[in-house]
């Protein structure tokens, strides 16, 4: 369904965590190794598979809300704001601190602030789903600043203990994950004047397409009524051959009412950020979406699948990088197990 088209709000400022220890992937084989008795990863096979050389760890004292707060606090420094001019907060993750309370009470605190606070929650595209809130929110003059932040701690739920090859095969998706934060400030396009109405600046579309009778497709499912406190549940589990099953009977075309609405082409924007779970699959994903392959910005390779994290990741890489800039427009496409996929379009 195809979102507001109007640029109520607009990216007031962006930020990105990476805790500083790194763990490369051969690192990650030989800990499989060195925990497995009678099993052995064969050398090399998780980057040839996923192409990911080396991802973030975040401390052992540190909790998701924390990987959340890092970024935010980066984004509320290089805005110029105080806890006060905080109108909202939103905590967009697969993660969390705990079940209860939502871990944006957590954030929230850390960060001294005092407005209200919500968790949005939907696997990977969590951000993108909080930045569909947090437009409709302005949009409706609920609030004029929002502050959507993330933390993906996905390293807590590695399984390092295989048993065989199918253990090692339903727990691959953690060897690919890495932590970290992000947080966007969304202000009401007001705050800064409007644009032309032909050409305005903010969110300008967003849509979302979900199946979700493949939810059981991949899980994580400790913690919840089904299994509340079975310690195998606490580890990813995912059939890889089913997921990717799954995302092509999503197929693309919400993504092509989404272009075709705002009568634009892949060719009108400068960068086109999309979820990366493997360098392989995001360029596959990107062909069949007929997303030229010049307009990606790769990180998973250096950084790891961070969940949710990544398209503010890929955003931020590409301002940083100069690929793009005040004026341009930008796509966000999040693929995310349940299964959904969606995408956010903004003018910088």
């Amino acid at each position: 369904m195809l979102g507001s088209t109007t640029g109520h709000s607009r990216i007031a400022g962006l930020e990105i965590y990476l805790p500083p220890e790194r763990l490369d992937t051969s690192a990650v084989e030989r800990r499989i190794t060195e925990s497995s008795p009678g099993f052995r990863v064969p050398k090399g096979f998780i980057q040839r598979v996923t192409g990911i050389r080396s991802r973030s760890v975040m401390a052992d004292s540190e909790q998701a809300s924390d990987l959340a707060v890092h970024a935010a606090a980066k984004v509320l420094a290089s805005c110029g704001l105080q806890a006060p001019d905080v109108d909202l907060l939103i905590f967009a993750s697969a993660s969390q601190d705990m079940v209860e309370p939502a871990t944006a009470h957590m954030a929230a605190a850390k960060l001294g602030l005092a407005c209200p606070v919500m968790d949005v929650k939907n696997a990977c595209n969590s951000f993108l789903n909080g930045l569909e809130v947090a437009d409709s929110l302005i949009a409706a003059g609920r609030y004029s600043r929002v502050l959507v932040v993330s933390g993906e701690a996905p390293s807590r739920a590695v399984r390092w203990t295989v048993r065989d090859f199918a253990t090692f095969a339903s727990s691959f998706p953690g060897y690919t994950m890495s932590d970290g934060g992000a947080a966007v400030l969304l202000e009401s396009a007001g705050n800064n004047g409007d644009g032309p109405v032909s050409n305005p600046e903010g969110i300008l579309a967003s849509a979302f397409t979900a199946q979700s009778s493949y939810w059981s497709v991949g899980t994580l499912a400790a913690g919840g009524s089904a299994h509340p406190r079975d310690p195998e549940a606490s580890y990813f589990s995912m059939d890889g051959e089913k997921l990717k099953d799954a995302f092509l009977d999503l197929g693309c075309e919400v993504l092509d009412s989404t272009l075709a609405g705002l009568d634009l082409e892949w060719s009108d924007f400068a960068v086109v950020c999309v979820h990366q779970v493997s360098a392989p699959y995001r360029d596959i994903f990107a062909e069949r979406a007929g997303v030229p392959k010049e307009l990606l910005v790769p990180t998973v390779e250096d950084c790891g699948n961070l969940a949710s994290v990544s398209l503010p990741l890929q955003l931020r890489t590409a301002l940083d990088t100069g690929r793009c800039g005040p004026g341009d427009l930008v796509a966000l496409v999040g693929l995310a197990g349940g299964v959904s996929l969606g995408m956010v379009v903004v003018r910088l």
